[in-house]
């Protein structure tokens, strides 16, 4: 005799919970997690390579940094050890600007995509600088700092004259929070300034296709060091937490 059980709103959300429960319970390495993200990466520059950076074959594009957040939550050793907040939060906007990103042929899709990874700049600036040291690898080599704001003047020289007139102001401080994030990643220097510095490669190419400006791969390349930022940040980041607690 069968016995099925009725599925009740009650019982759903506590099976999401248990199921979301899993997904970040602390295990000291979050192998799980580093593997889903590069299956889903795979599955996402797939798409872009075969010309739909757009539309339903997109859709591993909002999951890419959850995975990354399960990663940092379960590389914990015990509930006892929270993981680092600014990095969890930044993923966090990341997911919000990667989802709007899928629909940027419309303007105000752009701009609540860049809205969102301003707070993603913001996040990681501020977690560098209490949590990681970059003030005082900054005071050590300042020609770093000094270095990604000529950058950050450079870029919107060239960029500002193929740009909406509407789209400048914007463009300019959401630039200026990506730069200060640039240089404080290079405070931390290791695999966190590597991951900001393609982080920063990635987003001067949509800058340039926001301004109309076409490279090959365009898209493609976007995505790959975007991706690629984003997981030596986080890596980088668990790491130098680590050491820095054995220490």
């Amino acid at each position: 005799m069968m016995i099925t059980r009725r599925l009740t709103p009650r019982s759903l959300r506590r099976a999401a919970g248990v199921a979301a429960d899993l997904l970040v319970r602390p295990d000291g390495h979050g192998r799980g997690a580093l593997v889903a993200f590069g299956a889903l990466a795979a599955a996402d520059l797939a798409a872009v390579a075969g010309s739909r950076p757009r539309g339903p074959r997109r859709a591993a594009k909002p999951l890419l940094m959850p995975a990354l957040a399960a990663h940092a939550l379960r590389r914990r050793p015990d509930r006892r050890t929270p993981a680092p907040a600014p990095l969890v939060a930044g993923l966090a906007c990341a997911t919000a600007g990667d989802t709007a990103l899928l629909f940027d042929d419309h303007e105000p899709a752009f701009l609540l995509g860049m809205a969102a990874f301003l707070g993603t700049q913001l996040s990681y600036t501020a977690g560098y600088a209490t949590r990681l040291g970059a003030l005082r690898g900054l005071r050590a080599r300042p020609g770093r700092g000094a270095a990604c704001l000529v950058g950050w003047g450079v870029a919107n020289a060239v960029l500002a004259p193929g740009l909406e007139k509407r789209l400048r102001l914007p463009v300019a401080g959401y630039s200026l929070a990506l730069a200060a994030m640039g240089a404080a990643a290079l405070g931390v220097g290791g695999r966190v300034g590597a991951g900001a510095a393609a982080f920063l490669g990635s987003d001067l190419l949509i800058g340039l296709q926001a301004a109309g400006r076409k490279v090959p791969h365009q898209e493609l390349l976007i995505m790959a060091g975007y991706l690629a930022g984003q997981y030596l940040i986080t890596t980088g980041w668990l790491e130098h937490e680590e050491t820095a607690d054995g220490a």
